[in-house]
């Protein structure tokens, strides 16, 4: 363990995929999802991965944890390569490393109940033995935000809200230091989103952990994270602070996409030719348990640019 050094270093990653073949004509070339990746992720700190869909957001976060493989490249965790480990090898980064996907639901086994979902990630590594395992499950819950009765129930009698805290939950249940949230509040409506933005604050700060944030929200990325990595085609454009990054984007590419959010803010109502309303402010901010602050979930105003 190297506490002065960056607790993930990621050096030219690449993931390529086979293209399917056809019975004629030459094969086609292999899907470049991503193409030379590079960055560091300090302790403690959030770099959030933005872009649009398709780009190799989320595949760059899986191959990080080797849920896929990449075809080259190293995934440097705390000092250690984990790209070049064997399957067994990994195992104790497993627990040091956790993902909170997207579709919470669809992550959560529909035949268990909460508990027994919490609790099957304290077996698979040991932890918490005997009624130690209650206690800790228990200990889990109330530090979501969920209360201890619904840990009899099942995925499908969760609300989003309550399904994606039992999702983080679960991650959390190993005492991890890297989380890789992967689209984790894209598929809530504002004021869950707002919810589980403050949460995943709050355990950050509480914990000491690490981000990695996929997202294609910009306002929510903004908030979130220390640092930004625009990326584009498999292929990282700039990678920024998050505010100089807002304040003054270099790529074309980031200037692009910060357009289109400024437009789409503009098309709503949001904001006006001069700078955002009013109205605009108050109905895009949530309470902050931690700050007693307002929090914006959109990007402040910005001059568009036509590229």
């Amino acid at each position: 363990m190297n506490p002065a050094g960056p607790l993930l270093s990621v050096e030219g990653l690449v993931v390529h995929f086979d293209a399917p073949r056809s019975a004629f004509g030459p094969a086609a070339p292999p899907v470049r999802a991503v193409d030379g990746v590079s960055f560091t992720l300090a302790r403690g700190r959030t770099l959030g991965l933005v872009g649009e869909s398709g780009c190799g957001k989320s595949t760059t976060g899986y191959a990080i944890l080797q849920l896929i493989r990449p075809t080259s490249g190293r995934v440097v965790f705390d000092g250690t390569d984990v790209a070049a480990l064997p399957a067994k090898g990994l195992r104790p980064f497993r627990r040091r490393m956790q993902i909170i996907f997207q579709d919470a639901s669809a992550s959560l086994n529909p035949r268990m109940p909460v508990g027994d979902l919490i609790t099957e990630a304290l077996e698979i590594h040991c932890l918490h033995r005997g009624a130690g395992r209650g206690r800790r499950v228990r200990q889990l819950l109330d530090l979501v935000g969920i209360a201890p009765h619904l840990a009899e129930r099942f995925p499908h009698e969760l609300s989003g809200g309550q399904a994606q805290r039992i999702a983080i939950c679960r991650a959390l249940a190993v005492e991890p230091e890297l989380i890789v949230c992967d689209e984790a509040v894209s598929a809530l409506d504002v004021s869950i989103q707002a919810q589980i933005v403050n949460l995943l604050d709050e355990l950050q700060e509480d914990l000491g952990l690490t981000y990695l944030f996929v997202a294609h929200d910009l306002g929510v990325v903004r908030h979130v994270s220390d640092r930004v990595a625009v990326m584009y085609l498999g292929k990282l454009m700039e990678v920024a602070p998050a505010e100089a990054l807002y304040a003054k984007p270099v790529h074309p590419y980031t200037v692009a996409l910060l357009s289109a959010l400024f437009r789409h803010q503009l098309s709503m109502g949001m904001c006006s030719s001069t700078g955002p309303t009013v109205s605009a402010i108050c109905s895009s901010s949530i309470w902050s348990r931690r700050s007693n602050a307002p929090l914006r979930l959109f990007s402040a105003w910005m001059t568009p640019t036509t590229l």
